[in-house]
């Protein structure tokens, strides 16, 4: 009895400092610690859109000289605490923005989607206040998630996509619009560019790269 008793102890308290790092700010931090702040001109911040992309398609990072941060699941508030020192510190000219779906979605808790675009603004505004430009990428299209029905992302990602672009158009950021290349007739990801109905394939990637960097192109060239 007692050791089972130390055994749970152990267990919960392992559970509980890993569950301290809600940001999962060690995620990238020896990775960072070995660049040299300003190498890297680009950097994308996100969720598992961005991750994934890494993986998929690591040569459109290095060839380029951008940097992805992005981290599967994560919603803008965790991004938020995170901002400083995975994009912030590293001293990019651009930072790209893709966050939003795991919001809605209801990862850490529910959110509005007013409380979406507070947390992107709060990036944009200090990736502004660092001398960072900002571009802030549509919300990928998904018609529902697997790991949480009935969310209505449908509905609710262009909605959100559309304050995205609002915003920029009020501001001196720059909207990237991945949802009218990649979206479906059921305001879904078309099938041939996803393997689960939320994460591009690397077809799907092969779309979003030429928007990305036009884009980038255009910011770096002002």
């Amino acid at each position: 009895m007692k050791n089972t008793l130390i055994a749970l102890f152990l267990l919960f308290t392992h559970t509980t400092m890993l569950s301290q790092d809600w940001a999962n700010l060690t995620q990238y931090q020896a990775a960072n610690a070995e660049l040299i702040p300003g190498e890297h001109p680009v950097i994308f911040m996100g969720n598992s859109i961005t991750e994934g992309w890494v993986n998929a398609m690591p040569e459109f990072f290095t060839n380029n000289g951008y940097l992805g941060r992005g981290i599967s699941g994560q919603t803008t508030p965790q991004m938020l605490l995170r901002f400083r020192q995975d994009v912030i510190a590293l001293k990019p000219k651009v930072v790209v923005i893709l966050a939003g779906t795991n919001d809605i979605a209801g990862n850490t808790g529910p959110m509005t989607l007013a409380q979406v675009m507070d947390n992107v603004k709060s990036k944009a505004d200090l990736a502004s206040a660092n001398g960072i430009k900002v571009i802030i990428a549509s919300v990928l299209q998904s018609f529902d998630y697997s790991w949480a029905p009935e969310k209505q992302p449908n509905l609710k990602i262009p909605e959100l996509n559309k304050m995205i672009k609002t915003y920029c158009a009020g501001s001196m950021h720059h909207y990237l619009d991945y949802f009218s290349a990649m979206v479906g007739d059921k305001n879904d990801l078309r099938a041939e560019i996803t393997y689960d109905g939320v994460h591009p394939n690397k077809i799907g990637y092969e779309i979003m790269a030429p928007l990305a960097s036009m884009t980038i192109g255009k910011v770096l060239g002002q």
